[in-house]
């Protein structure tokens, strides 16, 4: 019984590998997706059971995108090797999905920039810090993260976010930073930041066009608000 549980004593047709190769990774099942990442099973159990078990703790990938190591080990089977490979993949999905709209999306407003990043921010449990990169026209060069905590720290999140968008030759930056608490409402670092980084970009020729605030299903814009510096909206 234990030797028919390794994939790999398994009729071919069934293994998921040798489907991917077959039909293409689209026909496969997110556990068989999984079961390829995880590579192999325990004593006693196959990937795929282990791919499964894990599935039915997080849900979906959605549910594993902002996780901490700490739950994942509680899943019997699963050491950093695994935790490893599967969180790697995920963020690839996530680079992946914002960078597919490079050059392709032009920015108007804040609603746009809520669009097309709040699956990318919603459910994180820290903050997350983006700067979306714009040419001359508003459209999306890229979208990069520049950091992975509170803007407490501005000097080194404002030169990190002016050498990062000089970095790509772009001409306008919109940065973003996610609440977890599901208030978007701007904090004191929040406004020290954004009048900060707007003189920073004035003197290096930098258009700073917008600090977009996400919480869950809502967003506050500091331009639509008039908090840009000098009351007026940015364009």
């Amino acid at each position: 019984m234990e030797s028919y549980k390794q994939i790999k004593n398994w009729p071919k047709d069934e293994r998921p590998r040798e489907r991917l190769f077959k039909h293409g990774e689209k026909y496969l099942s997110d556990s068989g997706l999984l079961t390829i990442l995880i590579g192999t099973g325990t004593r006693g159990e196959s990937a795929l059971d282990l791919a499964r078990r894990i599935l039915h703790k997080f849900g979906d990938f959605r549910g594993m995108t902002h996780t901490d190591p700490r739950s994942w080990r509680e899943v019997k089977g699963v050491g950093d090797a695994k935790i490893a490979r599967i969180k790697a993949a995920i963020e690839i999905g996530k680079r992946l999905s914002s960078t597919e709209s490079d050059g392709k999306i032009k920015v108007g407003k804040a609603e746009d920039v809520y669009n097309l990043l709040k699956s990318r921010l919603r459910g994180a449990k820290k903050e997350k810090f983006l700067a979306v990169l714009l040419n001359s026209k508003n459209f999306i060069i890229r979208t990069i993260e520049v950091a992975d905590g509170s803007v407490s720290e501005v000097r080194p999140l404002i030169r990190e976010v002016v050498s990062r968008t000089l970095e790509y030759f772009a001409d306008r930056v919109i940065c973003v930073h996610n609440h977890p608490s599901g208030d978007p409402s701007p904090s004191q670092d929040d406004r020290m930041f954004t009048n900060d980084l707007i003189r920073a970009a004035d003197c290096v020729g930098l258009k700073f066009l917008d600090h977009v605030i996400i919480a869950d299903d809502r967003y506050f814009s500091f331009n639509e608000s008039g908090e840009m510096g000098n009351g007026q909206k940015r364009e």
